[in-house]
């Protein structure tokens, strides 16, 4: 069984972006963030959108091909065979065949994905801004984006077979 399904790493990269385009909107924390953040439209005006996007795209997908070895419990199995399950002894066949769907869920992705936000999202981005002498709001409003977008992420990663 293949874990590191392209297409729902792609598409999760994608939700990255998109959850984005939502999170940051001055409809909802858009506006809180530029403030936090010490932004403002004049230093936003000089910015190589499609470099930043890009960039942006390309981080999240690194992120959402690291995410299956958090979020689906399989590849815990698959590691102990060197990675190669071709490699392995028949136990681990018959093992995968027993237990190859077990907590693959949205749910249970979505679970994984959030705890990830959590405790390793939060704690970096919230340690960098205490170095850059950002308030709560500023560490809230950017670890909220994380811990959401890691949630759907870990959902898409560990419901999609």
């Amino acid at each position: 069984m293949e874990y590191l399904n392209p297409i729902a790493i792609i598409v999760a990269a994608i939700s990255a972006l998109v959850v984005g385009f939502v999170w940051y909107n001055p409809k909802t924390f858009g506006n809180a963030w530029m403030k936090a953040a010490d932004m403002n439209e004049e230093k936003m005006k000089g910015a190589n959108m499609a470099k930043i996007f890009g960039l942006a795209l390309l981080f999240a997908f690194m992120l959402a091909t690291a995410l299956p070895s958090i979020v689906i419990h399989q590849m815990g199995v698959l590691s102990l065979v060197g990675g190669e399950a071709s490699n392995a002894l028949p136990s681990y066949d018959v093992f995968i065949s027993d237990y190859s769907d077990a907590f693959r869920t949205l749910k249970h992705g979505a679970l994984h994905g959030f705890m990830a936000g959590l405790f390793i999202a939060l704690p970096i981005l919230g340690t960098n801004a205490l170095f850059e002498r950002k308030g709560a709001k500023y560490i809230f409003i950017n670890s909220g984006y994380w811990i959401v977008t890691l949630t759907i992420m870990g959902a898409i990663i560990c419901a999609w077979k």
